[in-house]
């Protein structure tokens, strides 16, 4: 446990008039100063009734106060909790007096970043305590409660264990090199390495999904003027946000809707036609719907069967990363029915957004998009930092495959699986440095 010379304190809750505010304190001087305030030494973890004073000894407030010794509390330090009534100025009167005491008002986010430091939580479950309270769907509340519980974290030690066991499979070959036994052609070390990468993919992929379901699902909608673009809009938003006409490029600029989705955020994003035009004001709405798609999760094609062919290049612009869905809009004009269909990889939907046949059809492509379709109950929060770690694992773990089964350097394949290791640690905070501690806990409440 690293040892904290300074006691913090914060609003932890302040739930407004009538309701209950929470005034918390962590570090060496939280008995202390709660001995001040209650008037005698409070015993571990019980309930005591409590008059807050000032230092004039006017009343503040009456309410509770409790203290968690050091080290079974949350931040892994003595700390002192005072419940008292909502009001903003009471909590604020109380924060003051706390302070004059002796301690200090918390940073954002250093509660949780003292638990981290004193081994109580991991980074990942810090994280997710900011991810649990910014959850902007139930979908999301759940996923940021499974990392809270370990879940994610379990994931990524069983992962490193794995490369660890390879690594030092791999170096014991190094170090023992005339032995008759070609201990790197050994085929179990081969399935072993294999099995490795096709779990760290998994996680990977896992991972995509928590942001998803942690950020919302960005939907950028794509295609020609006319093709029905701002009428998909108005029909999944189940309003007339996006103007309608028959007029080519009536959309000019982005134009962002918020759903939800059984409890999943999407923003949708509906775009200007993508075609050449002279006109300086669609221009730039068309610059602007393709620096959209760049930051995309879901890029929807909306087309008819007779544009698609021309429609389809659209789509192979995108980042590599973007998932793509095609929809075939207008059935009602050719008195065709809904249906889809997977073409080379890619999901087809056909349906009217006039009549709304087949939204169903598209409901269900963007609730798998975004991580929450069917047997998916054991799904995670994530960051966008923990992909980019997991891809660069990944990466290495390609390399290490390489080196080995292709080159048999065994020095080349055990460091590039302590570039693994190291980027799965990255992930837990197990290797990080105070720049990247510094920037994630910032983004925290004040109090957590």
């Amino acid at each position: 446990m690293k040892a904290q010379a300074e006691t913090i304190a914060a609003i932890a809750t302040g739930a407004g008039a009538g309701g209950i505010g929470i005034v918390r304190l962590s570090g060496p001087s939280a008995p202390a100063i709660a001995t001040v305030l209650l008037g005698r030494k409070p015993l571990p973890r019980h309930a005591h009734f409590c008059h807050f004073h000032d230092e004039h000894g006017s009343l503040l407030d009456r309410g509770l106060l409790l203290h968690f010794p050091a080290p079974h509390s949350f931040t892994g330090e003595d700390v002192v909790e005072l419940q008292a009534h909502g009001s903003r100025i009471v909590l604020a009167s109380l924060l003051d007096r706390v302070i004059r005491l002796g301690a200090r008002q918390a940073r954002a986010g250093e509660f949780s970043e003292r638990a981290f430091l004193n081994g109580k939580i991991d980074l990942i479950q810090a994280e997710a305590i900011a991810d649990l309270i910014a959850s902007g769907s139930q979908a999301a509340a759940r996923a940021a409660l499974r990392s809270l519980d370990g879940e994610f974290s379990r994931q990524v030690r069983a992962l490193t264990e794995a490369v660890v066991r390879l690594r030092v499979w791999i170096e014991a070959a190094i170090d023992f090199p005339e032995d008759e036994i070609d201990f790197l052609a050994t085929p179990q070390l081969i399935k072993d390495l294999a099995a490795t990468s096709v779990r760290l993919d998994e996680l990977l992929a896992a991972s995509r999904r928590g942001v998803r379901l942690a950020d919302g699902l960005h939907v950028v909608i794509i295609g020609r003027p006319n093709a029905g673009k701002s009428s998909l809009l108005n029909a999944l938003a189940a309003s007339d946000r996006a103007i309608v006409t028959d007029v080519p490029g009536t959309t000019r600029d982005l134009l962002r809707e918020t759903i939800d989705l059984d409890g999943i955020g999407i923003t949708l994003v509906d775009t200007a036609g993508l075609r050449e035009s002279d006109d300086a004001v669609e221009i730039e709405g068309i610059r602007r719907a393709r620096d959209e798609l760049q930051r995309a999760d879901l890029a929807v094609l909306v087309s008819t069967d007779e544009q698609l062919e021309q429609d389809l290049p659209l789509l192979a612009a995108l980042p590599a990363s973007t998932a793509r869905l095609v929809v075939h809009n207008k059935i009602d004009l050719v008195a065709g029915a809904a249906r889809r269909e997977e073409l080379e990889g890619i999901a087809h939907l056909w349906l009217s957004a006039r009549t709304g046949a087949g939204l169903d059809l598209l409901a269900a492509e963007l609730r798998k998009a975004a991580g929450h379709d069917e047997g998916n109950d054991g799904a995670f929060s994530a960051r966008k930092r923990h992909v980019n770690a997991l891809q660069r694992a990944s990466e290495h773990m390609c390399s290490a495959q390489g080196a080995l089964c292709e080159q048999r350097a065994g020095e080349l394949a055990a460091e590039e699986l302590r570039e693994v290791q190291h980027a799965l640690g990255e992930v837990t905070g197990d290797f990080s440095n105070e720049d990247l501690l510094g920037r994630i806990f910032a983004d925290f409440c004040i109090g957590k």
